[in-house]
């Protein structure tokens, strides 16, 4: 049933809960590894899944699933979670939190490059100043502010963030093109990608709890950024009267999390990182391709 106020009530508390996730990253990583990291927080996000699955009885609907639709969440789960966030937590890993968000919030803009060749989509001029926009966002993150020698920050952390923009466009594309309910389809890409990420971890590591707060933080991730907060945006999407009224809301999340991260980790909010994230912002409000067709995340 359509309901504005309660789609807006939604989204406003998704839009809140993605805005710490970044700095839940960086608390985790403190202590733990990003393969540490991506295992608990999976592991939470699939139990999180598992629960929803059983609460809404469509647990039932998976023996009736045919064995492509399987095979297709196998593949599907090495992107995601599996590709996706260990690329972005190794970013976090890198990165100061509010650079690494940033560098990940391109993927609309990614998403507008990748649809071209995927999707048969035409790009025109307004796409290429919205790109262009973004673009020099993006530089003015990764030099800190010194574009005219370009010496970035950190080469590898600024490859690894804007790496995770392009695997969630990717993995949004393909999402897009398939047609099973959200929430099974999200677990059986978690269940799937769950297994890799047990196996990679116990080839290069083994599990550890190490201390309370990164766990907490770990689960947090798993919980908030990985699991619910999925649910509740597709939610607010579906009481919404047309998705583009609360897919703008999307736009607050990247600047709320500076506010968390200033005021929870300390971390000095950069100008460079306020003026890029404004042009990053600037292009994807002028473009509004990708979020016209916005179902779901973020990101963050």
């Amino acid at each position: 049933m359509k309901n504005q106020k309660q789609a807006y009530i939604y989204a406003g508390i998704a839009v809140l809960l993605w805005s710490t996730v970044a700095t839940s990253m960086k608390i985790a990583l403190q202590n733990y590894s990003f393969l540490q990291l991506l295992f608990w927080s999976s592991a939470t996000a699939l139990l999180t899944l598992g629960i929803l699955m059983l609460a809404t009885k469509k647990y039932v609907n998976l023996a009736k699933l045919p064995a492509r639709a399987f095979l297709k969440s196998a593949i599907y789960g090495a992107i995601n979670p599996f590709l996706y966030y260990i690329v972005l937590f190794k970013a976090y890993e890198l990165l100061p939190a509010q650079e690494a968000q940033a560098l990940n919030y391109t993927w609309p803009i990614m998403l507008s490059l990748l649809a071209v060749p995927l999707l048969k989509q035409k790009i025109g001029f307004k796409n290429v100043v919205a790109i262009g926009i973004s673009f020099i966002g993006v530089l003015i993150i990764a030099t800190g502010g010194n574009l005219i020698n370009l010496s970035f920050t950190n080469a590898q952390g600024v490859i690894f963030g804007l790496a995770s923009a392009i695997i969630w466009a990717l993995f949004w594309i393909f999402n897009i093109r398939d047609e099973r309910d959200e929430l099974s389809k999200l677990f059986l890409n978690f269940f799937f990608g769950f297994i890799y990420i047990l196996i990679a971890l116990l080839f290069t590591s083994e599990i550890v709890f190490i201390d309370l707060k990164s766990w907490g933080g770990a689960i947090y991730v798993g919980f908030f950024e990985m699991g619910i907060t999925f649910v509740i945006w597709s939610i607010a999407l579906k009481k919404s009267i047309t998705a583009a009224k609360v897919s703008n809301l999307v736009y607050l999340v990247p600047f709320l999390s500076l506010v968390v991260i200033y005021f929870v980790l300390e971390e000095p909010i950069g100008f460079p990182t306020i003026i890029g994230l404004f042009l990053i912002v600037g292009g994807l409000t002028f473009d509004k391709i990708s979020f016209r067709q916005l179902r779901f995340r973020s990101g963050e």
